[in-house]
């Protein structure tokens, strides 16, 4: 498969938040009021604070293009950037997306694998991330990979407090 890992830079910044917004919608909208959804796909991918995302230098943001489409997207933290403080010396993985017509075909699997490469030559000790507690193909997904669950905490989706379990992988 022709693929390629690209990082984002602000000149992106569209691209980013129109498919942020595709893939949240697709994957959430069965469990989001849609209130809620419109609420949090306006706040959380609005322009400026996706710039603001990209230029913090403790965030990465990368495009997975197949055959050059955007098939998807990975952001990852360390330090001051990650959503919790959950493990020490640790790379939370924030974001992991791919558009609906590139799931199921092992990508995923390459974004991830991704991200953990980068966790390893930075000399973390753990990859961790969070994934809603009704997204069960996901939940297996990351159960294959080594992750396990070892806390939980509330993302908030427009005014609807969802759960997400906290999975977190020795590296």
């Amino acid at each position: 498969m022709n693929y390629e890992i690209k990082a984002i830079t602000t000149d992106d910044v569209k691209k980013l938040q129109q498919i942020s917004r595709e893939t949240f919608k697709t994957t959430f909208d069965p469990y989001t009021a849609p209130a809620d959804m419109k609420s949090f796909l306006a706040e959380d991918y609005e322009t400026g604070k996706l710039i603001e995302e990209i230029k913090c230098p403790d965030s990465r943001f990368y495009f997975w293009l197949v055959t050059g489409e955007i098939a998807g997207y990975l952001k990852i933290n360390v330090g001051s950037a990650q959503t919790e403080k959950l493990r020490e010396n640790a790379l939370e993985v924030e974001r992991i997306y791919l558009r609906t017509n590139f799931q199921h075909r092992g990508l995923g699997n390459v974004l991830l694998n991704f991200a953990e490469e980068r966790a390893r030559e930075e000399g973390k000790d753990y990859l961790w991330l969070g994934v809603y507690e009704k997204n069960i193909p996901a939940q297996h997904f990351y159960k294959r990979h080594g992750f396990e669950k070892v806390s939980e905490h509330t993302f908030q989706v427009g005014n609807d407090p969802q759960t997400d379990w906290l999975l977190v992988k020795k590296l």
